[in-house]
């Protein structure tokens, strides 16, 4: 098409209003929203985020004040960004939640779901700025074991979503898992703070079957697990970098598992620092004392393949059995037309320049099947101080393959540093295990193992 001056500036005009359109903010209070937790706004902010990517996209603002709502959906190229002194916080009445079914088949989806704020199939959209998200979860009790996002909603989830952005926000008391990203493409999580001890299955962040993810700067509080890596279904995490946080956990600081069915690849931890809660007053899970069962926990145990994990830069205060890995043979389905036939494997992982201290006496474990050996595992620039002050016990007779994984699973372990079962070729390099009261177990245990080396 020729353009003459007269269409150059009408088009220039014209793809300027576009520009417009997309970046135009969407006040909830324009749209009814009121700043009172005894008045529910989810219909006024439901508005605004329709209005906002029926004109193409934008941003829909929660301004300072106080505002309730039930589950709320994100749409295509919305942000919605909390101004500093706003708090959404979540109705405590169930019935404002909608329950919601996805064609995403996985473990976590076989019955409809309830949440916060949920978003299906979407893409460019984003959580951001210096406000508040308050889930009041402890209003939903306990009901049933798996009962998670079913009767007490989840905060924040995001399934098969593209460019996902969760940026500066402060995201507490969730009624189960915090913030669950299910089969995600590009997700980038930067600069949040999580407060999750509220009620059971707290856990900070999931990552399940997401590919393209980084997460950084996050403080993080849980109850349950911290930072966790799973797969409810055949979708792999995979290509994903963890870095520069601070994390505490009455469960496991960092953890790939337990749900397994595709597994891990190319999984990057860097500069993460783990420690106890500053505030002990409540406990739902985890190992007794509130210092957590692990710090590092990486799992294969319903089919599926860990490949490619780097773990470096981590500084560990407290916890009772500090380093956990492995492979076992559950079995759980994602789907129960879909059957676990293999057992699974694991290779290929590094954990370096690594500082714990204050670690309980239990031990760490790195344990495979019998006929199915962990594999290719190194370990190097790493220093643990544990309790100690332990009696010579013998390995375990009963390796529990089937059972639910846990550092703790085996009580007291053989070693003071680490019990190794049915491995082949892992390597410690410069391990130093030092106890604080004398402890009569040797530090490296190792029964069934081809390849063990210490340097």
């Amino acid at each position: 098409m020729k353009l003459t001056k007269r269409s150059f500036v009408v088009f220039a005009v014209a793809a300027a209003g576009c520009l417009m359109s997309r970046a135009a903010v969407y006040n909830i209070v324009d749209y009814g929203a009121v700043s009172d937790t005894t008045r529910l706004s989810t219909q006024a902010i439901q508005r605004a985020i329709d209005s906002c990517t029926e004109a193409g996209g934008g941003t829909v603002l929660v301004p300072a004040g106080s505002f309730k709502t039930g589950s709320i959906f994100l749409r295509d190229n919305v942000t919605l960004n909390l101004e500093n002194g706003a708090t959404l916080y979540g109705s405590t009445d169930i019935k404002d939640y909608t329950p919601v079914t996805t064609g995403y088949v996985s473990l976590r989806t076989v019955t409809p779901t309830i949440q916060l704020i949920y978003a299906d199939g979407v893409s460019h959209v984003a959580v951001t700025g210096q406000g508040t998200i308050d889930g009041r979860g402890s209003a939903f009790p306990k009901l049933s074991w798996n009962d998670e996002g079913i009767t007490r909603p989840h905060l924040l989830r995001f399934i098969c979503c593209s460019d996902v952005s969760v940026e500066g926000v402060t995201l507490r008391n969730s009624g189960c898992w915090m913030q669950h990203y299910l089969a995600c493409d590009r997700v980038r999580i930067d600069g949040i703070t999580v407060f999750n001890r509220n009620n059971y299955n707290n856990d900070a962040l999931d990552l399940d079957g997401c590919h393209n993810v980084t997460v950084s700067n996050m403080i993080a509080d849980s109850d349950d697990d911290g930072i966790t890596l799973k797969s409810t279904s055949p979708r792999l995490c995979e290509d994903i970098t963890i870095s520069n946080c601070v994390i505490s956990s009455h469960c496991n600081a960092i953890k790939l598992g337990t749900e397994t069915n595709g597994g891990f690849r190319n999984i990057i931890v860097r500069g993460i620092t783990v420690k106890p809660s500053a505030d002990q007053s409540s406990q739902f899970f985890g190992f007794p004392g509130g210092h957590g069962h692990s710090a590092i926990s990486l799992e294969i145990v319903d089919g599926g393949t860990m490949s490619n994990v780097d773990i470096a830069d981590i500084t560990i205060r407290g916890t009772e059995s500090p380093i956990f890995i492995r492979l076992a043979d559950r079995r759980r389905p994602y789907s129960k037309d879909v059957p676990v036939e293999n057992v699974g494997s694991i290779s290929g992982v590094r954990l370096h320049d690594i500082l714990i201290d204050e670690a309980g006496p239990g031990g760490s474990s790195i344990t495979g099947v019998e006929g199915h050996p962990v594999r290719d595992i190194e370990l190097r620039n790493i220093t643990i101080r544990h309790k100690g002050g332990q009696k010579a016990v013998a390995a375990p007779s009963d390796e529990k393959i089937a059972e639910y994984p846990e550092s703790t699973m085996w009580g007291i372990l053989p070693a003071q540093g680490f019990w190794l079962n049915h491995t082949h070729g892992v390597i410690f390099d410069n391990v130093r295990i030092e106890a604080i009261t004398p402890d009569a177990r040797p530090l490296f245990v190792a029964t069934d193992s081809e390849g063990f080396v210490t340097k």
